[in-house]
């Protein structure tokens, strides 16, 4: 297992393989498996692509995320209204999101999400669209799955985890409910339980979803 020093000098060097980022703008301390991050960033794409990159590395078990957003210069910044009226318009474009579902507020450059969708993929494509804007400082993604009358198959979603290289399912337990999943037990990387949610995700008729797996190392 890796030592404190070890696991900072991981995370630092897959922040600084990523293009977008600059390590020298963001502190990493590591203990016990938690990274935290620290330091100011000028876009919202970045502070998210650093919690990435800290996640995809071997040994941590959690992220904390303290980085800011701070903009180079205000010359030229649009205003709330401005990017809301771009973020519609560029949701328009992506045929990914439903349209006339999805409403945008923004406020001091903060965008809060809301409407009701049909699939998580969807809500997700909302929130990259928003992350990736240039003036945008945060996102609070309020958006909601719609009810259906489908009931989950726990072995449909049993069976997708199984099939999945990229995750190991041996110590992965599903429960359903209604339309509820909760994944619960262990996996190696942060990486494999994000993973293991898009995955039960994608399941007809979920509505719900509780990710309760940990992040073991050990095994």
């Amino acid at each position: 297992m890796k030592n404190n020093q070890e696991l900072q000098k991981d995370v630092q060097d897959a922040i600084n393989w990523e293009p977008l980022l600059n390590v020298a703008e963001i502190g990493v301390i590591a203990k016990n498996g938690v990274i935290t991050l620290t330091g100011t960033v000028d876009s919202y794409a970045k502070k998210a692509e650093a919690e990435n990159a800290a996640q995809s590395v071997k040994g941590v078990k959690a992220v904390v995320e303290k980085i800011d957003v701070r903009f180079k210069s205000i010359f030229g910044k649009r205003d709330d209204n401005e990017i809301t009226d771009e973020l519609l318009k560029a949701a328009k474009w992506d045929w990914q999101i439903p349209q006339d579902k999805i409403n945008a507020k923004v406020e001091d450059g903060w965008v809060t999400l809301d409407g009701e969708v049909d699939w998580n993929y969807q809500k997700e494509a909302v929130n990259d669209l928003v992350k990736n804007h240039i003036d945008v400082k945060g996102v609070t993604n309020n958006i909601t799955i719609k009810e259906t009358d489908d009931q989950v198959e726990k072995k449909a979603v049993e069976g997708a985890l199984m099939r999945n290289l990229l995750v190991d399912d041996s110590n992965i337990k599903v429960n359903v409910s209604d339309q509820k999943v909760t994944l619960s037990g262990s996996v190696p990387t942060w990486y494999q339980k994000n993973k293991a949610s898009r995955i039960a995700w994608k399941a007809p008729g979920v509505h719900h979803l509780d990710n309760e797996l940990t992040v073991d190392n050990d095994f």
